[in-house]
């Protein structure tokens, strides 16, 4: 699997997200995808499912050195005291004794930037976090973190799908080198029944899933996390990684429409 490497950490190309999984199910998933060779787990305060994940790392046998798991803080605990309690919660969950990656979930409104990140340095600086990151950020807010604050930011994860442009944000993060970590990679399924996406994948002898996902892993500086519970989603979406994709495909794509924006809550921040 090929990784991007970013602030001192590895951060494989495709990786299993785990938003929604929960339970027996959570856990059996990344069993499955660990098993099947996935080495990027993705989770969150907010999933609810850290436990699961946990047991299923511990279950799986593997090297901790060999697997990159990332967690989130949720919005509602950005004060520093709750970001250490949230942290140190999430990390007994997980049963580890350090994530690679942490982030900042999503932004809130009247956030106290500099001490969030001082906060999160800490926490890097302790050892207990490889790197740190973002979540949900736009342009204007990674300017305040990056140019301003100086934060070491190690990936901005957002909604970024075929049916979604995000090139300013592209343009910004690959000019500081930091990599776009992409959710909801396969637009919550609306790429399976897509007829560009179908014809392309049936000259490939592929899925539209399949297609939607090389598309963005075929870009510089682009991670996805697809959630996928059975094994057979997971395999698939690893045999996607085999597609060839030509000027013409990429054409097709490119004519598609781009402005689903899927995921857009109440305290989501001004996308403009």
């Amino acid at each position: 699997m090929e990784s991007l490497n970013t602030r001192g950490i590895a951060l494989p190309r495709l990786g299993l997200g785990t938003y929604r999984l929960q339970g027996d199910g959570c856990r059996t998933a990344v069993e499955s995808a660990i098993g099947l060779g996935y080495r990027h787990i993705d989770t969150a305060e907010m999933y609810g499912n850290e436990a699961e994940v946990g047991d299923a790392i511990k279950a799986a046998g593997i090297k901790r050195a060999d697997l990159h798991v990332t967690t989130k803080v949720w919005n509602e605990n950005l004060a520093p005291d709750a970001i250490r309690r949230s942290f140190d919660t999430s990390l007994a969950k997980l049963k580890l004794d350090f994530v690679d990656l942490y982030l900042v979930h999503w932004p809130k409104a009247g956030m106290d930037l500099p001490s969030i990140f001082e906060t999160l340095m800490k926490l890097k600086d302790d050892g207990r976090v490889r790197a740190i990151g973002v979540a949900n950020f736009t342009v204007a807010l990674l300017k305040t973190v990056v140019e301003e604050i100086g934060a070491p930011v190690a990936c901005d994860q957002v909604e970024y799908h075929v049916l979604l442009d995000q090139t300013p944000l592209r343009k910004y993060l690959s000019a500081k080198s930091i990599p776009l970590v992409a959710y909801c990679p396969l637009a919550q399924g609306k790429v399976a029944d897509n007829t560009v996406l179908q014809g392309i994948g049936a000259k490939h002898n592929a899925s539209a899933a399949q297609v939607a996902l090389k598309w963005l892993l075929d870009q510089d500086g682009v991670c996805a996390i697809p959630k996928a519970a059975r094994a057979q989603s997971q395999q698939a979406n690893l045999d996607a990684l085999k597609l060839t994709l030509d000027d013409a495909d990429r054409a097709a794509i490119a004519a598609l429409p781009k402005n689903q924006r899927l995921v857009s809550p109440a305290f989501a921040p001004d996308w403009d």
